[in-house]
C-alpha cells in the first residue's frame, strides 16, 4: 500500500489530491517553488520541501528537483496532477529508475499517446475514427501548406505535443497559411520543447466529447461516460458536463466501447481521457464522431465524472497504482443525474479573455454539500502569479437532471465572492443562464457566436456599483472619525457623527476614481442629516440602504464592489498622488498584461499599417499579438525579444507619418 505520496503540482489539483490522499490514510508531501512557500497545496499536505525558483522549468517541470524531493521524504510514489510533468515519458522513466511508483501510465503508453501524430496511427491500426488529415515526419513549411491545399480549407493546425489549446491555429485560406504555422510553432516549442504540426480538416460544426477511460495492470479497462467540453475560448476549456446534451444511450455505449479499444491498444493503466471530435452539424451529438487525442492523465474537468457517479478517480488511481484490480466492473458503473463545471479564471472577457493576473483581495466560496463542490487552490490574500496558469477555481454542481445542475451551478457562481483580479465570474454566470446553452445548442463556436451576450457589465450595475463604493468610502471615514472622537472622548458628541451631520450647514465634496482611461466624479451633498450623490451623469442617487447587495473591498487605493457575480473596479484618485504620477508620462503603446516578449517585427523608422502585428508577447502559456492601431512610423523601441515586461509598460512608440 502506498503510504507517502509526493505531489508534484500545485494549486486546486495539489490540494484536491491531498484531500483524497488524506483521507485514505497516506502521508501527503507537497513541493513548492520561491512563491508558493504559503500556498494553500504547501498547508494541505502533511509535509513540504523546495524544490526551485518560481520559474516551473527550474521548479515544478525540474525532473531532478522533484526526484531528490521524492527522495528526501522517502516517498514511496508521486502523483503528478495534470499540466507540468504528467503526461511526461521521460519523467515516467526518471521515477522507476529511483524506485518511486508514478500515479499514472508507463512510459510507453504516454509515448504512444503524446505525439498526436503517431497516437493517430496507432488508433487507425485500432480501428478507432479518424478525421481527414496529416500526421508525418516531414515538416517543411511549403510541403504543410501542400498537404493543406489537398485536404481543403479550413483546416486546423496543432502541436503533434501537448494540449491545452497552446499551438493551435485555425486557417480559413492558403495566404494566412505561413503566418499561422509559424505562429503555432513558437507557441509550442515555448509550451512542449516541440514544434511539430499536424494538420486536420476543420469541422465547422464540432462539438468536444470526451470520454474517462481507467484501465488496471491486470488486463481491465472500463470507461465511466463521456463529457462535453464543447464550450471554449482560446481552444480551452471553460464549461464543461456529463453526460452529453442529446446523446443517445445507443450512442454512449458506442463511443464508450470506441474509448476502451483505444486504451486497449496501449496496454493503457491508470486514469485517462480519450477525446473525440463530433461533428453536430448533422445529428448533434449523434453526428460522426473522429477520435483527437488521448490524456493519459487526470483531467481538470474530472469532478463532474465523479458526481455522475459517485466515485473518486484520485482514489481509484491511488489503489491502481497500488497493483490493485479496477474496484468495480463495466456493468457496476450508474450515471446518476447531470454534473455541470465552470472555470473560474483570472481573465478579463472584454479583453478577448487575456490573462488578468493580480492579488486576491477576498475570495468565498459557498461550502459543500451534495449538490455543489468548489475545487481551488487560492484564498484570501493569495497573488494569481504571471508563471503558472490563470484558473482560480473550479465550481461543479449536481443535479437529477440538466436543468437542475444549471440553477444549481448558477446559484454556486453568484454566491462566489472573488474581490481583486478580473474574472470571468459574471461571463460563467451567462454562459450557462443563455437560452442556446440551456437548449443544449452547442458546439465549440458558442462563446464567439454569442459573444455580445455573454461579455459586458450593464449601466445598470455600474451605476449601482458606483453608488456602493462612494458609500463605502464616507462609512470608512465616518468611522474614523468616530474612533478619533472616541480617543478624545467626544464618543457621545454629534460633532462626531459619522452620517455627515452638521449643525445648520451644506457641504459639498467630490470624489474622484479612475475606470480604466476614463475619469468619474461623485458628488458629495451634505445638508444637517441627509446625504445625497450626484452620479456623473448628473443624477442624484441617495446612500444606499444597509445591508446593500453590493459587497465593497478596498485594497490600497482601489475599491472592489462584487453583487452576484459581477465585479466593478475603479481606481481612487488622490490628488497630491495624482499630480505626482503626471510627470514623466508618456504615449505609446502598452502591454496589455506582464509577460515576455517572444517576437518583434519591426524595427525603429519602419512605416507600419492598421492592424500590422509588431510584437508577440507570451504570458500564461499563450502568444498575444500587440498591433498598431493605425497607420505610423515606429520611433522607438523600448523592449527586445526575451525581455519580460509588467502590464502597462511601454513596449515602442509610434509617429505619425508627416504630412
Amino acid at each position: 500500500m502506498i503510504k507517502r505520496l509526493l505531489i508534484a503540482n500545485r494549486g486546486e489539483i495539489a490540494v484536491r489530491v491531498a484531500r483524497t490522499a488524506r483521507r485514505i490514510g497516506v502521508h501527503v508531501i507537497a513541493v513548492y517553488s520561491d512563491t508558493d512557500d504559503a500556498a494553500m497545496h504547501v498547508a494541505a499536505a502533511d509535509e513540504a520541501v523546495h524544490i526551485g525558483p518560481e520559474a516551473a522549468s527550474e521548479s515544478y517541470l525540474n525532473i531532478e528537483a522533484v526526484i531528490a524531493a521524492a527522495r528526501q521524504t522517502n516517498a514511496d510514489a508521486i502523483h503528478p496532477g495534470y499540466g507540468f510533468l504528467s503526461e511526461n515519458a521521460l519523467f515516467a522513466e526518471a521515477c522507476a529508475q529511483a524506485g518511486i511508483r508514478l500515479v499514472g501510465p508507463s512510459a510507453a503508453a504516454m509515448r504512444a499517446m503524446g505525439d498526436k501524430a503517431a497516437s493517430k496511427e496507432v488508433m487507425g491500426k485500432a480501428g478507432v475514427p479518424l478525421v481527414p488529415g496529416y500526421h508525418g515526419d516531414e515538416q517543411d513549411p511549403d510541403h504543410l501548406a501542400a498537404q493543406a491545399g489537398e485536404i481543403g480549407y479550413p483546416v486546423l493546425i496543432k502541436a503533434s505535443a501537448g494540449g491545452g489549446g497552446h499551438g493551435m491555429r485555425i486557417v480559413d485560406s492558403a495566404d494566412d497559411f505561413a503566418d499561422a504555422l509559424a505562429s503555432a510553432q513558437r507557441e509550442a516549442q515555448g509550451a512542449f520543447g516541440n514544434d511539430k504540426m499536424l494538420i486536420e480538416k476543420y469541422l465547422t460544426t464540432p462539438r468536444h466529447i470526451e470520454v474517462q477511460v481507467f484501465g488496471d495492470d491486470h488486463g481491465h479497462v472500463v470507461h465511466l461516460f463521456e463529457r462535453d467540453c464543447s464550450l471554449q475560448r482560446r481552444y480551452q476549456k471553460v464549461v464543461e458536463e456529463a453526460p452529453a446534451p442529446g446523446m443517445s444511450a445507443e450512442r454512449r455505449a458506442e463511443i464508450g466501447a470506441v474509448a476502451v479499444a483505444a486504451a486497449q491498444a496501449i496496454d493503457y493503466s491508470g486514469a485517462g481521457t480519450v477525446e473525440f471530435i463530433v461533428d453536430a452539424a448533422d445529428g448533434g451529438a449523434n453526428g460522426a464522431f473522429y477520435f483527437m487525442e488521448m490524456n493519459t492523465r487526470l483531467q481538470v474537468e474530472h469532478p463532474v465524472t465523479e458526481m455522475i457517479t459517485g466515485l473518486d478517480l484520485v482514489e481509484w488511481q491511488l489503489r491502481v497504482a497500488d497493483g490493485e484490480s479496477l474496484p468495480l466492473s463495466q456493468d457496476q458503473i450508474e450515471l446518476k443525474g447531470h454534473a455541470i463545471e465552470a472555470r473560474l479564471y483570472a481573465e478579463d472577457p472584454q479583453r478577448d479573455f487575456l490573462p488578468a493576473p493580480g492579488h486576491v483581495v477576498a475570495f468565498e466560496h459557498p461550502g459543500g454539500g451534495a449538490s455543489v463542490r468548489v475545487d481551488t487552490g487560492v484564498a484570501s490574500g493569495d497573488d494569481i502569479a504571471v508563471a503558472y496558469d490563470p484558473m482560480i477555481a473550479k465550481v461543479i454542481a449536481h443535479g437529477d437532471d440538466r436543468d437542475a445542475a444549471i440553477a444549481a451551478l448558477d446559484s454556486a457562481l453568484a454566491d462566489l465572492v472573488c474581490a481583486g483580479p478580473t474574472t470571468n465570474q459574471a461571463f460563467l454566470r451567462r454562459a450557462v443562464t443563455h437560452p442556446a446553452f440551456v437548449a443544449a445548442e452547442i458546439d465549440t463556436g458558442f462563446i464567439d457566436r454569442h459573444g455580445d451576450d455573454l461579455i459586458g457589465t450593464a449601466p445598470e450595475q455600474a451605476r449601482e456599483a458606483l453608488t456602493s463604493i462612494a458609500a463605502h468610502i464616507l462609512a470608512v471615514r465616518g468611522e474614523d472619525e468616530r474612533r478619533r472622537a472616541a480617543a478624545r472622548g467626544e464618543a457621545n458628541s454629534p460633532w462626531a457623527a459619522a452620517d455627515g451631520w452638521r449643525a445648520n450647514l451644506r457641504s459639498r465634496e467630490e470624489l474622484r476614481f479612475r475606470d480604466g482611461d476614463e475619469e468619474l466624479a461623485v458628488g458629495v451633498l451634505r445638508s444637517g442629516t441627509v446625504t445625497n450623490l450626484v452620479l456623473p451623469d448628473g443624477t442624484d442617487a441617495g446612500l444606499p440602504a444597509a445591508p446593500t447587495p453590493w459587497r465593497t473591498f478596498q485594497h490600497g487605493h482601489t475599491l472592489y464592489a462584487v453583487q452576484a457575480g459581477t465585479q466593478v473596479r475603479l481606481d481612487r484618485i488622490v490628488p497630491v498622488e495624482e499630480a505626482e504620477s503626471r510627470s514623466g508620462a508618456a504615449g505609446g503603446l502598452n502591454a496589455p498584461m506582464p509577460g515576455k516578449v517572444v517576437r518583434v517585427m519591426v524595427e525603429a523608422g519602419d512605416q507600419v499599417q492598421q492592424g500590422q502585428a509588431l510584437m508577440v508577447l507570451e504570458a500564461m502559456k499563450m502568444e498575444h499579438a500587440i498591433t498598431a492601431p493605425g497607420v505610423g512610423i515606429v520611433g522607438e523601441l523600448f523592449h527586445a525579444e526575451g525581455d519580460q515586461v509588467d502590464e502597462g509598460a511601454e513596449l515602442l512608440r509610434l509617429e505619425p507619418l508627416d504630412g
